[in-house]
C-alpha cells in the first residue's frame, strides 16, 4: 500500500478487524532511531490508521516544521 492510500483510509468505513492493535506493537528501544521507526511501520502496517482495543484511530499530521515537543511545551506553558 502506498503512503497516499494509507493516508486515505476512511476511519468511518474501515473494517476494524483489518487494523493492527497498537498495543501489540513492540519496539526494541535499544535499536537506533531509524530501525525503531522501520520496525514500528512493519508491525503496524499503516501508521495513519490502526486500532487500540476496539477503537479505530486515524492519525493526521500537519505539514509544518513545528515539532510535537514544541506543541507540548507551548501547551504546558499555557496552563
Amino acid at each position: 500500500m502506498t503512503v497516499e492510500k494509507m493516508k486515505a483510509v476512511d476511519i468511518r468505513t474501515v473494517d476494524k478487524d483489518t487494523l493492527v492493535d497498537i498495543r501489540d506493537v513492540k519496539i526494541d528501544r535499544s535499536l537506533p532511531k531509524e530501525d525503531r521507526i522501520r520496525s514500528f511501520v512493519e508491525q503496524v502496517k499503516n501508521p495513519y490508521c490502526f486500532k487500540c482495543g476496539d477503537v479505530a484511530v486515524k492519525m493526521v499530521f500537519a505539514d509544518t516544521d513545528v515539532t510535537l515537543e514544541d506543541r507540548m511545551e507551548h501547551y504546558l506553558r499555557s496552563l
